[in-house]
């Protein structure tokens, strides 16, 4: 049994991550466990408190689970004193605005990504975070995937010697929404309403390139809407004015060059949904959401090209796989916990608004660079 409960606010659980990593994989997860154990032994468990616009929506999900809280008024569930966190999930045009509240109330504010649509607004958050003395982070769950562990691992051992590139392919097919229902939600694909490929995913590219790597100084991007015309969840034809695909440069400090391709159009010819692809003078390896593959120099074969000759062997089969070594914990719960313990015994947490703001300012510097045509300095925020 626990010895303490918190409060926790949690907005946007009707939407597919909200409900099923941070509110089923993350904080229910956690309860099931007993708690999240504290540095003096003591357990804290957390008491949900569901926040949505549809009443009906938030409800069954609060009675499918169990859970007494819930309701549609924000205010009322922020007012209240032992809720002493608000985590957000909602659309990100509605999140600058509902966190601004929950730090006026001096909450402590946990958000997805990104923390906000514009480089000025994630500074705004950031600022008032700071001035109003509440923790506050952003998620940053790839870093806590297990093939991203592995890749962690071998750059902390000095696996590659001097790191030289770093590519990085993510992406699938999502259906346009006639003929098969589209995987993804309208509103990923119209830009006034906060879509776009490249808000979406290049704050998670900001966090992983800076953790792993370094510090991006410079970024080139061409951004592109390969589909102009998708159907909606009532299966409606809409124009689909957010950008579905991009293709990224970035230098990282040190030499480092990193080539990224985002798109929701692309079919799958690789081992994983998203993969990492890592080249140094020792050894290279490929990491994906669970698994890591490397090639030592001294076991890298001699190819050859003549393409009178066909190949004769399997490239991939000249690859090692990385051992676990470990259990990995799911990466949200596993953030989550590492929050609960920031908040309350002051535990380290990286993952700040400030470094929220460095994801959204590299989104905002792509896309300048696509519109622009041209290689944009990454300023120091």
């Amino acid at each position: 049994m626990s010895d303490r409960v918190v409060g926790v606010v949690m907005n946007g659980v009707t939407g597919r991550m909200g409900y099923r990593q941070h509110l089923v994989r993350s904080v229910l997860a956690i309860n099931e466990q007993g708690g999240v154990t504290l540095s003096d032994g003591s357990r804290v468990s957390l008491r949900p408190v569901l926040v949505g616009r549809d009443l009906r929506r938030v409800g069954d999900v609060a009675d499918r689970h169990g859970i007494a809280d819930y309701t549609t008024d924000l205010d009322d569930a922020l007012a209240d004193p032992d809720n002493t966190i608000y985590f957000d999930a909602q659309v990100t045009q509605a999140r600058v605005a509902a966190t601004l509240k929950a730090i006026e109330l001096g909450r402590h504010v946990y958000t997805e990504k990104p923390t906000a649509e514009t480089v000025a607004d994630a500074v705004r958050l950031a600022e008032a975070a700071a001035e109003a003395g509440v923790k506050n982070g952003v998620v940053q769950d790839k870093l806590y995937l297990q093939g991203l562990l592995k890749l962690k691992r071998l750059i902390d051992g000095g696996f590659f010697g001097r790191i030289l590139s770093v590519r990085g392919e993510f992406g699938y097919w999502v259906f346009e929404g006639d003929w098969q229902p589209a995987q993804r939600p309208s509103w990923n694909y119209r830009v006034e309403d906060g879509g776009g490929i490249v808000l979406d995913m290049f704050p998670h590219w900001a966090y992983v390139l800076e953790n792993l790597f370094g510090r991006v100084e410079s970024v080139y991007a061409h951004v592109s809407t390969h589909i102009p015309e998708r159907w909606d969840e009532r299966g409606q034809v809409y124009k689909a004015t957010a950008d579905d695909a991009a293709y990224g440069v970035f230098e990282i400090e040190g030499g480092v060059v990193a080539q990224i391709n985002s798109s929701w159009t692309v079919r799958v010819n690789r081992d994983e949904l998203v993969e990492f692809q890592v080249d140094g003078t020792h050894g290279s390896a490929v990491a994906g959401l669970r698994n890591c593959r490397i090639q030592h120099r001294g076991s890298t074969p001699r190819p050859i090209w003549n393409p009178d000759v066909p190949v004769t062997e399997s490239f991939r089969d000249q690859w090692q796989e990385v051992p676990d070594n470990t259990e990995f914990e799911n990466g949200f719960k596993f953030q989550w916990e590492m929050f609960i313990r920031h908040v309350l015994e002051d535990a380290p947490f990286p993952h700040t608004f400030a470094a929220g703001a460095r994801g959204v300012q590299l989104a905002e510097l792509a896309l300048r660079s696509h519109a622009e045509g041209r290689r944009l300095p990454v300023e120091e925020l």
